[in-house]
């Protein structure tokens, strides 16, 4: 299988764990001038983005590259749609999607900091399906290795976007990477992926109550 305006704290917050896909990537084929061989190309994607889209559930290992090149890494949980968990290993943090919020907790300081989740990129990874349609998707490169999706939501997200790299062979989502509107990456690579399997709601609760009465504890 980390906070002023929406998207400045989403920079120190989703930096801190990284959903993210390469560090460095190379945009093509923009969907606006669709030559035959883009056409395959984004038929191919979104064919590889359907299979994603109708796996219900998955779970596994991460490592995250933040913006600074700092390495973290631990457990994740994907539920469709709308709902993610990252529990960082040797850190206080954890981030919890809930199908309506991403809320980001920092243990240690007992603080956690909430934003809607059709605000933010995540939403274009966990929606029930990933549309490839002209309104948000960017460019997409097809590799004998690898096809690499770029997405994005002027409307919504401004310059923010999410790029997914999956395995043309198996459709299997190998890392996503968040740019913020200041353009800085935020890069997750997942492994051990485990497709399937019942997750406890509990996973992707956020205890709106205790926040809003600051008694959240640990």
């Amino acid at each position: 299988m980390a906070h002023t305006s929406l998207l400045a704290r989403l920079r120190s917050g989703l930096a801190r764990f990284g959903l993210a896909g390469a560090l460095s990537m190379t945009v093509a084929l923009p969907i606006a001038a669709l030559a035959p061989s883009a056409a395959y190309a984004q038929s191919a994607a979104q064919r590889i983005a359907d299979h994603f889209s109708s796996v219900p559930s998955m779970h596994g290992n991460f490592v995250q590259f933040d913006p600074n090149g700092r390495q973290s890494e631990g457990k994740f949980y994907i539920e469709r749609p709308g709902k993610v968990r990252f529990d960082y290993t040797n850190t206080p943090l954890r981030v919890i999607a809930d199908g309506s919020n991403v809320a980001i907790n920092n243990k240690k300081l007992n603080t956690w900091d909430t934003y809607p989740l059709s605000e933010t990129p995540l939403k274009l990874l966990l929606d029930r399906r990933i549309d490839l349609s002209e309104a948000n998707i960017q460019s997409v490169k097809e590799e004998p290795d690898l096809t690499t999706i770029v997405m994005g939501d002027r409307s919504v997200f401004g310059n923010s976007r999410i790029t997914m790299m999956f395995d043309p062979k198996t459709s299997d989502l190998k890392q996503w990477t968040i740019r913020d509107k200041q353009g800085r990456d935020t890069t997750v690579m997942i492994f051990d992926v485990q497709e399937g399997g019942n997750i406890q709601d509990s996973a992707f609760k956020i205890p709106y109550t205790a926040i809003s009465q600051g008694q959240t504890g640990n």
